[in-house]
């Protein structure tokens, strides 16, 4: 993989990389390194990707599997979202707010965040959810459906 390559890769897909993995770090700092080294994994692993769309899968799976991996050391449960600023911003060009509805969701058990963020915030079918996670389409469903009436629980008519 050359350097071009590597870097045409990351501008196609940091965004969507960064959204991943502050739904799981909840906090900018932290998500910052989950995303560098989502881009590491991938320099140091070279994989053959076969279009667009496998690599942004590739790197959704190992977004994923990093961040879970780096919240399984102690000292990161112990970290809350009120610890942070109400914002995330890579560059200073990606910035959302952590309103009550993207707070709701990071607090969302782990299976359900991916899912959610990637259905809602990149549009993506649960049938292309599945391939991307490997999973089948009726446990996107239902991971879907699970999480929507947790958020209606927690927000009710808040929306």
């Amino acid at each position: 993989m050359t350097n071009n390559e590597i870097a045409d890769i990351y501008q196609r897909h940091v965004k969507t990389v960064y959204g991943v993995c502050f739904a799981y770090m909840k906090n900018p700092d932290d998500t910052e390194d989950a995303v560098s080294e989502t881009f590491v994994k991938m320099i140091k692993s070279a994989p053959t990707f076969e279009s667009v769309e496998h690599e942004k899968a590739w790197l959704i799976r190992t977004a994923t599997n990093v961040c879970k991996d780096f919240l399984k050391h102690w000292w990161q449960k112990r970290k809350n979202l009120d610890d942070y600023s109400n914002s995330l911003q890579t560059d200073g060009e990606l910035e959302a707010e952590v309103d009550g509805v993207m707070e709701a969701i990071l607090n969302l058990p782990e299976n359900y965040k991916t899912v959610i963020y990637l259905y809602y915030y990149e549009g993506y079918s649960s049938e292309e959810i599945a391939k991307m996670l490997k999973k089948p389409r009726s446990t996107v469903l239902n991971l879907l459906s699970e999480a929507r009436k947790i958020l209606k629980e927690v927000l009710g008519d808040e929306k």
